[in-house]
């Protein structure tokens, strides 16, 4: 299936998560990032995502509710290469009791191209039972509002097409 992606000026709007450069240590023998930090890039914009959600550490250590990561989809769009600037942007796409779907986007700002984009269902968990659970009302609601502000976006998100809240 031919996934249409997204404009910078579209991805733009959304919330950004995270602004680095590119260090030397991530080249790999093809000469660009190696795949491994691509995930690193969106582990450490998507704490930043989840923080923006009430997801912070208090709602871990304290709560004693956590997430698990159920399935993702990643899609490489351009390479990114040592030194480049690169950000990270999230959009949500929809969200249960206990899941919730998004995607996330990394935008090489040197380039200005869209570097890859990864889809994502992730649910709220009991970290002491290590179970799935319902997600907190607060976060399901900040979710929520979330979602419902960025679908009133005026284009299609560039999703896998088998996922699903």
């Amino acid at each position: 299936m031919k996934v249409a992606f997204p404009s910078l000026d579209d991805v733009c709007q959304l919330p950004e998560v995270l602004n680095q450069s590119i260090p030397v240590e991530w080249q790999d023998y093809n000469g660009h990032v190696n795949v491994m930090y691509y995930m690193k890039l969106y582990e450490i914009g998507g704490w930043t995502m989840m923080e923006e959600l009430g997801l912070d550490e208090s709602y871990f250590s304290e709560r004693r509710c956590g997430l698990f990561d159920l399935e993702h989809h990643i899609a490489y769009t351009s390479e990114l290469h040592v030194g480049e600037e690169v950000s990270m942007y999230y959009r949500l796409l929809g969200y249960t009791p206990k899941r919730f779907h998004g995607l996330t986007f990394i935008v090489n700002r040197t380039r200005m191209e869209l570097a890859s984009t990864l889809e994502f269902i992730t649910t709220g968990a009991n970290l002491d039972t290590r179970r799935t659970a319902a997600l907190p009302d607060d976060i399901a609601a900040a979710i929520a509002a979330k979602t419902n502000e960025q679908a009133k976006l005026d284009w299609a998100p560039p999703v896998c097409g088998v996922m699903s809240a």
